[in-house]
């Protein structure tokens, strides 16, 4: 149609989770339309010049937190202000959640979420949080893929809110595979947690740099052999989410190894930071769960992350304000998350394949191809491939700079990587053909983004 928009992206490093090549891109309209060298111009094109970059998938955050109402703590961002520093950042999609509320339908649940997320430009998708479904009325699952949903959340810890014991995990576990759901679980012992947290509370040890010792690797670890277990007693296909430990990533190695239908997720907080800042000046900064580790279980996580044993490289971004952070020095009182959309590509960019734990096919890999294959939105996100929708965004490696607060795009007024460097920025983000940032400057139209259906996935 001669109305259609049409680019041609020319002289960039095209990278794959394959392989690397120089070549053109031609979009036209939404979708790319071919992939070769020296593609001829079509009458009427914008040709962006990519030379010397590199050209990605669109990253996909398949776990993140935005306008967050956890029923205790809301975080006072909006779709529209974090949307737009993620696609600053190269991100295109992301996959949040639309939470059950007691006495909520999932439909109603969705509804509102989506209302929400209106403004975005980005794309979107939803995991379900489900919380409040009680025996017999298993086959309501069955209704999420009609509503665009393949995934659902559950926890082992957040009494009373969100927390699921055995009996609830395994139901919920087996009916959600039966109805082609897979279902990406927050594992932490809650016992553990709760003991942990109840001792440290009787000594009067309740200040911020308390909060790594109230929720134990332990915690994560045993939850996590747990929740496999309980999967794969129902052979039901599982997400153990944002690990904070090598063991955890481990565990799911191992069950994979099994054949299991097992994934796992980690973050650059949990590979970049340590517990040692918790006895620092400013441990509000990294109040989050898990918390983060040792030292030593960087380099052990980074270790699984370039072996291949890490699936995803996601952000758990959670905008909670510096205000927020800072009201009251007591860990159970202040709210958890960290804010990480806008800097998530170039951290991984930097101290991943900079520093050489693993090279740009890893990172998209992780980062684009296995989410969308994962939460079933392959082949329209997390590729570059003919009839795929042009999410693309243009890298440059050669530009190095330090993350500050100041230049950031999120509410928050802080981010935990203060002062890191990174290397490379993001020239050009497009979504579906659209350019959103041009020349690392916003230049998108709010309320762009979509609701990404997806549809049941039946795993082999």
């Amino acid at each position: 149609m001669s109305n259609e928009r049409t680019l041609v992206i020319q002289g960039g490093t095209i990278v794959t989770p394959e392989t690397m090549f120089d070549a053109d891109i031609l979009v036209r309209g939404e979708t790319i339309q071919a992939i070769g060298t020296a593609l001829p111009v079509p009458e009427g094109a914008e040709v962006i010049d990519a030379t010397d970059n590199l050209v990605l998938p669109g990253i996909i955050d398949a776990h993140a937190h935005i306008q967050l109402d956890t029923g205790i703590y809301k975080t006072p961002d909006d779709w529209f202000t974090e949307s737009k520093a993620a696609v600053l950042g190269g991100v295109t999609t992301v996959v949040d959640f639309a939470t059950q509320f007691p006495g909520q339908t999932f439909a109603e649940a969705l509804a509102a979420r989506l209302k929400e997320a209106d403004p975005s430009v980005m794309d979107y998708a939803f995991h379900m949080m489900v919380t409040d479904l009680p025996p017999g009325r298993e086959e309501e699952l069955g209704l999420l893929p009609e509503l665009g949903i393949q995934s659902i959340k559950l926890y082992t810890t957040y009494r009373p809110n969100y927390y699921a014991d055995d009996a609830k995990i395994l139901r919920l576990l087996e009916a959600a595979g039966r109805y082609g759901l897979i279902t990406l679980v927050h594992c932490e012992n809650d016992a553990v947690v709760t003991a942990q947290t109840q001792a440290l509370v009787a000594e009067g040890h309740t200040t911020w740099e308390y909060h790594g010792m109230s929720r134990p690797a332990l915690a994560e670890q045993e939850a996590a052999a747990r929740v496999l277990f309980l999967a794969e007693a129902v052979n039901a296909p599982v997400v153990i989410a944002h690990n904070s430990t090598g063991r955890t990533s481990v565990l799911v190695a191992e069950a994979r190894e099994e054949g299991q239908i097992a994934f796992c997720e980690t973050a650059p907080q949990y590979l970049l930071l340590d517990n040692s800042v918790y006895e620092g000046s400013e441990p509000w900064r990294y109040i989050l769960q898990p918390p983060l580790r040792d030292p030593y279980e960087k380099e052990r996580l980074w270790a699984l992350v370039s072996a291949g044993e890490v699936d995803m490289l996601i952000t758990d971004h959670c905008d909670y304000t510096k205000e927020q952070k800072l009201e009251i020095d007591d860990f159970t009182k202040t709210p958890g998350g960290l804010p990480g959309l806008e800097t998530s590509l170039s951290l991984m960019a930097t101290y991943g394949v900079a520093d050489g734990w693993i090279d740009w096919k890893d990172l998209v890999r992780m980062m684009s191809a296995n989410p969308a294959q994962i939460y079933n939105l392959w082949p329209q996100k997390g590729c570059l491939l003919p009839g795929s929708d042009a999410d693309i965004v243009i890298y440059d490696p050669s530009v190095e700079s330090v993350i500050r607060t100041e230049d950031l795009h999120t509410i928050g007024g802080y981010t935990p990587y203060e002062g890191m460097r990174v290397q490379g920025r993001v020239v050009t983000t497009i979504r579906r053909g659209e350019i959103l940032v041009k020349d690392g400057k916003f230049v998108g139209t709010q309320g762009t983004g979509r609701y990404l259906k997806r549809e049941a996935l039946f795993w082999e």
